[in-house]
């Protein structure tokens, strides 16, 4: 597959989110996909997408930027939601939440096989109330 055509899995990965679809976002990884993250390898990506669903039902996800090399995509994305479940042993807070995730993934015959993805848990933390904010800590 072509560069365009890499962006294109993402991008519709990413519309399937938003729909709620998440059979076909699923069916656009490949079965032994595994994504690395800052707080842990993702073999079972429905059950990330599915509880974070659970605890930010109203999520949305917005791509802000996209580049492709090769069979290599790296993109930003910004969800934005409000924490009405639970969410890593978190009680709802009832408070918007905006969190940027930056990620690589790499695509092979139209299905991602392997990604890096970083996520801004401080922040989604900070503004979850959990955490305080980074000016009251470093001074």
């Amino acid at each position: 597959m072509g560069i365009e055509e890499n962006k294109a899995v993402i991008l519709r990965m990413y519309e399937f989110l938003n729909e709620r679809n998440l059979d076909a976002y699923i069916e656009r990884m490949a079965l032994d996909c595994v994504i690395h993250t800052n707080i842990g390898d993702i073999t079972r990506e429905e059950e990330a997408q599915g509880g974070f669903f659970i605890a930010f039902p109203d999520v949305t996800n917005t791509i802000d930027n996209i580049v492709a090399e090769g069979d290599e995509v790296a993109f930003q994305v910004t969800h934005r939601g409000t924490h009405t479940g639970e969410f890593l042993g978190i009680a709802p807070t009832g408070k918007q939440i905006k969190m940027t995730n930056t990620a690589i993934y790499r695509i092979f015959d139209g299905k991602v096989v392997e990604g890096s993805s970083t996520l801004d848990m401080l922040g989604l933390f900070q503004q979850m109330g959990v955490l305080p904010p980074l000016d009251k800590i470093v001074k």
